[in-house]
């Protein structure tokens, strides 16, 4: 198709009489517009230069297939590197526009062909295309000569056949629009002849076509003109004027038609590139030599010289990027005015003196840490405008960070990622890009780019203990501040904020809500009741710890509350008991060895730990030197031998304190009867009953037992006048005489850490008669020592035999148990 579709444009141009030179550069624009627009993502155009500002370059938005809405919501923008900008362009019309006055020779001088390479570049998603505008040449300059005469001195005796160089003339255009020819007048003596060059370029010389002769015409006037092939045509001219001298017939003649030499760029002014030679076959002054350069080009004759020696000399600087070839055209002359011409051409060697230089072209200042791998954070360029090795680029980024770069096309890379973001490991990043090239030494540059990783709540709120454990002394006042509890989020911002929420559960069947509560911002956790230790010793519940990112994200964390005791309960004592209603006394044989063990005074305290550690001691005591009471133990001991002076009735009070801050206490007496046989005690009873200070209510029992023997006696003559009424009655009266006043004594106790219990049983076996004088009590060995116990509102002893095993086996706990309540006699 596309080869038919130019067999069309011939025809039409043929059919319409269109001029061959104008028909091959219309095909020719157009083949090259077709054929560059074959390459994806890249357009071409191609206009003249010294086009008016604001022309129409092309359509580019319809040349790319693209939307002009995407050229204005990508931002399309023009790049062209540290080039000026020749074209600019429209986004509301989707055309290239040209932006300043081009010129092409200033541009590109002889180079073609001449175009400008630009990219256009969009964002959102990043894009790039290239456009490459070809400019062409129009016939804007002339010929020209660098200098406007020419002077030539000829011996009239020159040959005919002799080679005159001439200045060549320079058309800043190319192509069509070049020089094309020259031309001579007057054509008398001298002829004009153009020789072609290996670099395109035309060698003048005039040449002598009829001998010379001095006498006739000394001096002659010639002119030189160059004329372009442009329409219309354009020409230069150069005057040259001979003087004829005499004699000489010998030119000097180059020992090289061309000379090759070789330079590196950057050397020092002074430097001697090459060394030519000429030679003459005349004598004397004629024979003598001079050499010159004759290149037209100001570049050229700026850089290059050459001594009357023949060395060419560097006089100006050599840059490989602006230029590596160099061709001086040079000159020999001998002063007869004979002159030959030589070439040399030079070769410009490049060393790496040109570090890369990077131009971003567009980049992102932050992307979230959830990104997709390949995500293009960065696209930048590369130029080095060395050769070769010198040239090539490679780059590089710094240290161990998740990004790498990739080649998009020629001179353009991408930055992109190439594992995963975490904000939380690094929130933000400086990415230093370093291109180096291979010459050697190897120069780089390098541009720091710095990123900024944006959250996404991927982390959950995590607590700085695994689990919690806090204590509280009991009793204490509501609201009171327990423990904090502290998680942290690793995320940022809204997604760190941590809430605190205490989780849904129970402690023995009630709500953990009416036991502690939680403070949603600072995870303080605050008793919502006053605990109590004997009660409620720990209990556990969780709390959870919440962001607020969206969705949240949270955890939990186990608590467990320890109750502290408090030594708020005093000791109570369980033994011996201190009943209201009879007196318990402790019997001591008068035998008695020292170390005696009297009886044990057992007490408990419901607190804990130290709150619980209870120690012993005697406070009062009839005869402190007879008895004394084991500090941890309890144990009431003989301190010496008993004796027929002690006293028989002994009172001892003990204290029972706890090891507590501040200590509690509690006090218990003690009754001790000394005697080897019961009579001997109940002498005593009546000072037992009446002593005050050892029983303040004796009074009421004494007159509550005349009362019950009243009582009695009065029952016995109603139960004479009827039988049933008697045998009831003295079957009550018989209940009642026998009814035993039972002592409360203590379930089994462990003596624990010193604070002792009672290990022995003591066990008594009563006789009775109705007469109080032949009563008797019989102490048993059941147990290791024999407890007394006497009722003051009867007449006489009543004594019960309580077993060591009934005792030890009582299956309730003193702890739940009260003691049980003395039974009162009624009639």
């Amino acid at each position: 198709m596309f080869l038919m579709f130019v067999k069309r444009i011939l025809t039409h141009l043929a059919q319409h009489n269109v001029s061959d030179r104008t028909m091959r550069r219309q095909v020719l624009f157009i083949i090259s517009i077709l054929s560059l627009s074959s390459v994806l993502g890249q357009v071409s155009y191609s206009i003249p230069e010294e086009m008016a500002v604001g022309s129409v370059v092309g359509n580019i938005a319809q040349d790319l297939g693209l939307d002009v809405k995407r050229l204005k919501s990508g931002n399309a923008r023009i790049y062209t590197g540290d080039r000026a900008e020749y074209i600019e362009l429209n986004k509301d019309k989707g055309v290239i526009l040209v932006k300043e006055r081009i010129d092409r020779e200033a541009l590109c001088a002889q180079t073609t062909p001449c175009a400008l390479h630009s990219q256009i570049i969009l964002e959102n998603p990043m894009e790039l295309f290239r456009i490459i505008v070809e400019i062409t040449d129009i016939n804007d300059n002339s010929p020209s000569f660098k200098n406007e005469e020419k002077r030539f001195e000829i011996s009239e005796s020159a040959v005919t056949g002799s080679k005159f160089v001439l200045e060549r003339a320079i058309d800043a255009d190319i192509g069509v629009n070049g020089l094309r020819n020259y031309s001579l007048k007057p054509t008398d003596n001298f002829a004009l002849r153009l020789q072609n060059q290996a670099d395109g370029n035309k060698k003048v010389e005039m040449v002598l076509q009829k001998p010379l002769d001095r006498e006739k015409q000394e001096q002659i006037s010639l002119l030189l003109t160059a004329v372009d092939g442009g329409e219309p045509l354009m020409s230069g001219t150069v005057k040259i004027y001979v003087t004829v001298l005499d004699v000489n017939d010998n030119a000097p003649v180059f020992t090289q038609s061309i000379y090759k030499a070789t330079v590196t760029e950057n050397s020092q002014r002074g430097t001697t590139v090459t060394l030519v030679s000429a030679s003459d076959a005349d004598k004397g002054t004629h024979g003598k030599v001079s050499y010159s350069v004759s290149t037209t080009m100001d570049s050229v004759s700026d850089i290059f010289d050459i001594n009357e020696n023949g060395e060419v000399i560097l006089i100006g600087e050599v840059d490989f990027e602006k230029s590596r070839h160099y061709q001086i055209d040079i000159e020999a002359n001998d002063s007869g005015g004979l002159s030959d011409s030589s070439k040399i051409i030079v070769d410009v060697i490049d060393v790496n003196d040109n570090a890369p230089v990077i131009s971003v072209l567009s980049k992102s200042n932050s992307v979230p840490e959830d990104s997709a791998l390949n995500t293009v954070i960065v696209m930048f360029s590369v130029l080095d405008p060395d050769s070769n090795n010198n040239g090539q680029v490679n780059c590089k980024i710094n240290g161990n960070i998740p990004f790498t770069i990739k080649t998009t096309s020629s001179n353009f890379y991408s930055l992109v990622t190439d594992s995963d973001l975490d904000r939380e490991v690094a929130s933000e990043y400086n990415i230093t890009i370093t291109c180096s090239d291979e010459g050697v030494p190897s120069l780089s540059s390098s541009v720091t780019l710095t990123l900024q990783i944006s959250d996404v709540n991927d982390n959950a709120p995590v607590f700085e203990r695994s689990s919690y454990e806090a204590y509280i002394v009991e009793n204490n006042t509501p609201g009171l501040s327990i423990c904090t509890v502290k998680a942290r989020d690793a995320d940022w911002n809204q997604n760190a904020r941590v809430s605190y929420i205490l989780e849904d559960s129970s402690v023995n069947g009630v709500p953990v809500f009416s036991y502690v509560s939680v403070s949603a911002d600072s995870g303080v956790i605050h008793a919502v009741r006053s605990f109590d230790y004997e009660q409620i010793k720990d209990f556990h519940f969780c709390v959870k710890a919440q962001d607020g990112g969206s969705p949240p994200l949270s955890s939990n964390v186990s608590v467990k509350i320890l109750i502290q005791d408090q030594n708020d309960n005093a000791p109570q004592v369980l033994y011996p008991v201190q009943t209201g209603g009879s007196l318990v006394a402790e019997m001591v044989p008068r035998t008695a060895e020292v170390g005696y063990l009297v009886t044990k005074v057992v007490a408990v305290d419901v607190d804990s730990g130290q709150n619980a550690w209870l120690s012993y001691k005697l406070q009062k005591a009839t005869d402190r030197a007879l008895f004394e009471v084991g500090l941890q133990n309890g144990e009431i001991r003989t301190i010496r031998q008993v004796t027929d002076k002690d006293a028989v009735k002994q009172r001892l009070t003990v204290v029972v304190e706890d090891n507590g801050q501040p200590p509690r206490s509690a006090t218990v007496s003690v009754n001790v009867a000394v005697a080897d046989s019961f009579p001997e005690v109940l002498s005593e009873f009546t000072d037992f009953t009446q002593d005050k200070e050892y029983n303040d209510n004796l009074t009421f029992y004494l007159v509550l037992a005349l009362a019950v023997v009243s009582f009695l006696f009065i029952t016995c003559l109603v139960v004479i006048i009827s039988v049933k009424i008697y045998r009831w009655r003295q079957s009550l009266i018989l209940y009642q005489s026998n009814l035993p006043v039972i002592p409360y004594y203590p379930p089994r106790y462990s003596d624990t850490l010193g604070t002792g219990t009672l290990p022995h049983v003591y066990n008594y076996e009563v006789c009775r008669t109705t007469d109080s004088r032949k009563s008797d009590c019989k102490f048993g060995r059941a147990g290791s020592q024999n407890v007394l116990i006497m009722d003051p509102s009867s007449t006489g002893t009543t004594q019960r035999i309580q077993s060591e095993k009934s005792i030890l086996d009582e299956p309730d706990s003193p702890l739940e148990r009260s003691p049980p309540r003395q039974r009162e006699n009624r009639p």
